[in-house]
């Protein structure tokens, strides 16, 4: 009776099986790896918009406050973006007639808002507040990084779930007292977790084992 297999066959085999569980896992491997990558979350990626406004220019050269456009980032979930009257409260006087800015003396006349491209993006099944964060100490600086350095926006940090649960987790790395929670020149002090700790309990943030809790941002 003529052999059916040959001499290699079991070598052929067993190299096989390897290579499609090695190949799997490399998959694997690389489907997380791209997951958790920049290219993924788009972090540090600038989005085109209808007017290339500068945060650096705005915010870290003429000091503008944050709350001047974004006017409702203390009391609502959204920080909201400014209507086109408040740029014109500065640009009516100032590059009036500065081409660049047509699209917005144009939205003033028409009445037709920008549209603005989001920057930063969270999915629509993440629940997400900026007001609760910020009457806990969560600086701005701490989710946009240095908003006040950008001539153009981007999205700083990844946004991932594993991103916020490493401040979830332990919250008093990063907290800092109210009063700083705008100041873009804050900077971490040498004592951050005691203070962290510290301002925990003064602004009732909630026990970490609760804040980890897939209801805190799943609903």
């Amino acid at each position: 009776m003529p052999q059916v297999f040959g001499r290699y066959s079991n070598f052929w085999s067993r190299s096989t099986v390897a290579g499609l569980v090695l190949g799997f896992c490399l998959f694997v491997a690389a489907a997380y790896r791209i997951q958790d990558s920049a290219y993924y979350s788009r972090q540090y990626e600038v989005r085109h918009q209808p007017v290339p406004f500068s945060h650096a220019h705005h915010v870290g050269g003429l000091g503008i406050d944050c709350r001047y456009c974004h006017t409702s980032v203390e009391t609502a979930a959204f920080a909201g973006l400014p209507p086109t009257k408040t740029c014109m409260n500065c640009h009516v006087e100032i590059w009036n007639r500065s081409p660049m800015l047509e699209p917005v003396r144009a939205s003033f006349r028409t009445g037709r808002p920008l549209r603005w491209m989001r920057v930063n993006y969270l999915p629509d099944f993440v629940y997400f507040r900026h007001d609760i964060h910020i009457a806990k100490g969560v600086g701005c600086q701490t989710c946009h990084g240095h908003v006040d350095r950008m001539a153009l926006m981007e999205q700083a940090k990844p946004l991932t779930m594993r991103w916020c649960l490493d401040c979830h987790r332990a919250p008093f790395n990063y907290l800092r007292p109210r009063a700083q929670v705008f100041n873009t020149e804050y900077i971490r002090p040498p004592n951050q977790v005691r203070l962290g700790k510290q301002l925990m309990k003064r602004y009732h943030v909630l026990d970490p084992r609760t804040l980890t809790s897939c209801s805190t941002c799943h609903r």
